[in-house]
């Protein structure tokens, strides 16, 4: 036996005012299916989250989170004889089997929905109830706000000709581990309801045993954690908990050891391609990459080379790009002294790479110690790109961003061109007008707004809405929070841009709601809170910062997509798809 768990995320104010009322305070919210918990289960305080279906349920049943926003239309099945049930349809047409409902409270649900989302019934069909739908046509408007009680019984079959709906399978991977929850932190309740599901390969119009579904019995009904409080309405049973103190922890994913060879020629075909992007992607964003590795993968996650190609080809293209770089460079190295006198913008560029280059990372052995051949080849990289890309130049932070590539690479050909590579993404950070910063700023403040409330009410108040204090952590991703070895591991994972191309604002968002407790407490100012942000250089545990903020992500679902401006650093090209 299944329940059904409405998962209620508040949000201060509408973030689609065509969809949602300003008026009201609008409940983001997922839908999902998870089975009772069993009586000699231990329970714990998160053992409605923790329990986990045996093999064999996830096999018979489909087990599928449902953010509403994704929720189409409901159709809702009352025949003559047998029981209730509803077909959940999505905006890409797919959809679930029935949903049965034995003793009645399918009403129940939909008024139950009603307070979070807006849903209005079809004026060509009064079983057929519309999620997310503005409504332009007056008759609409006029039918939907009667709020009819009485629904009209039709046949299945009926529904069936009208529209073919396609099912989920149990073993299709997107129904067992995709999770997009919208909405903010989560510190409201849960409305839990109660019904079997039996996963079906079609809608079948025949008896409701067919689908083998599960009555509910009284034993089952006192499974309920006894610390929940709960009403009955008809057989829809809601069941009132709290998740205030559920961490981030239980909607990210375990992270995972880093890629090594043997499994990462599983990846490649005879000639050298790569087989599926995604999942490779997929695969160093959970666990990142070996050090051995990095050198050859990064060009791909930096798209120096695009996924398809073949040893071959990427060799042939490694000779051209050296001719290209070494013409690049004689550009700069055959000006003379007189044509420098006469060239201010290149004297310039060429004054601050040498200022920035001699105190880049000389701690590490890589470039440590007077007369460092890695330390001129940094300074002849960035002043080559400062001419490659002349409207833009040099920018303090660059230096940051191309000390790792090449310490990686250890070629100063590719090092360019993966920098290159990088810089087509992040370049807007260099920007003099500063527009590509503020994009990202905006977008934290919005994206803490939606995830965190109170944190946005208390730097609201603390005069921070402009998120200055999170100025270097976006500028150069981090780069001065972590130990080396760390940068390397959290800029490969942002490269998969397996999630989102953004996840490094949700990581903003995700160290701050680390710390808020302590920036509330102490009652910070701007002043102190940015002291205290860069004072926590060499203190955030990443691996717990990247789930965090991974759960983060899920939380936000669509709704935090929205949040972040069209056109916020990085941008995805093609071939980093």
């Amino acid at each position: 036996m299944y329940q059904c768990v409405l998962l209620k995320m508040l949000v201060s104010r509408s973030v689609d005012a065509s969809v949602f009322s300003n008026e009201t305070l609008l409940c983001s919210c997922l839908q999902t299916w998870i089975p009772y918990i069993p009586k000699n289960y231990v329970r714990t305080a998160f053992s409605v989250n923790s329990y986990k279906p045996s093999e064999r349920d996830r096999n018979l049943y489909s087990i599928r989170a449902i953010p509403l926003a994704e929720i189409k239309s409901i159709w809702r099945h009352t025949p003559p004889l047998g029981w209730q049930y509803i077909i959940v349809v999505l905006n890409s047409g797919l959809a679930f089997p029935p949903l049965y409902f034995h003793n009645g409270g399918i009403r129940e649900l939909l008024n139950k929905l009603k307070e979070h989302i807006r849903i209005v019934r079809s004026i060509h069909n009064a079983n057929l109830y519309l999620l997310n739908e503005v409504i332009e046509d007056p008759l609409q408007k006029s039918l939907s706000s009667l709020e009819l009680r009485d629904v009209l019984s039709v046949t299945s079959s009926a529904v069936l000709q009208e529209q073919s709906l396609p099912v989920f399978h149990s073993e299709d991977e997107r129904s067992m581990e995709k999770l997009a929850i919208k909405g903010s932190t989560p510190s409201s309740g849960i409305d839990q309801w109660k019904f079997g599901t039996k996963q079906t390969h079609r809608h079948e119009e025949s008896n409701p045993s067919a689908y083998q579904t599960l009555r509910p019995t009284e034993q089952l009904k006192e499974t309920i954690n006894d610390e929940m409080a709960s009403t009955s309405v008809g057989s829809f049973e809601l069941v009132e908990s709290k998740l205030s103190d559920v961490p981030l922890s239980v909607w990210g994913r375990a992270r995972l050891p880093p890629l090594e060879s043997e499994e990462w020629a599983t990846f490649l075909d005879s000639e050298g391609r790569v087989v599926d992007s995604k999942a490779l992607r997929k695969r160093i964003f959970y666990g990142g990459l070996g050090h051995h590795l990095r050198q050859e993968v990064w060009k791909f996650l930096l798209g120096y080379h695009q996924y398809d190609s073949t040893y071959v080809e990427r060799e042939e293209r490694r000779a051209h790009k050296l001719k290209e770089y070494r013409i690049l460079k004689a550009q700069w190295q055959t000006i003379s002294d007189e044509q420098a006198k006469r060239f201010a913008k290149f004297r310039e560029r060429k004054s601050c790479v040498e200022k920035d280059v001699v105190r880049t990372d000389r701690v590490l052995p890589f470039y440590a110690g007077d007369d460092n051949p890695n330390v001129s080849i940094l300074h002849d990289i960035l002043v080559t790109y400062s001419f490659y890309n002349f409207d833009l130049g040099y920018c303090q932070g660059m230096n940051d961003f191309l000390s790792p590539i090449l310490f990686v690479m250890q070629d100063e050909s590719e090092a360019f061109w993966c920098f290159v590579a990088l810089m087509e993404h992040l370049a807007p950070n260099f920007n003099q007008d500063q527009n590509g910063m503020h994009s990202q700023l905006l977008a934290v403040s919005k994206l803490v707004e939606l995830l965190d409330s109170s944190l946005h009410k208390y730097l609201k108040q603390a005069d921070c809405l402009n998120y200055f204090f999170c100025f270097r952590w976006i500028l150069i991703q981090f780069k001065r929070e972590f130990e080396y070895e760390n940068v390397m591991r959290l800029w490969e994972v942002l490269w998969t841009y397996f999630i989102t191309e953004h996840f490094h604002l949700y990581l903003c968002v995700a160290i701050l709601k680390k710390y808020k407790k302590k920036i509330m407490e102490e009652k910070m100012d701007f002043d102190c809170l940015l002291k205290f942000i860069n004072g926590l250089s060499g203190h955030i545990n990443l691996e717990a910062a990247l789930r965090d903020a991974e759960s983060l992500c899920v939380l936000a679902g669509n709704t935090g997509a929205l949040c972040i401006p069209a056109g916020t650093p990085p941008s995805l090209t093609a071939n980093m798809m």
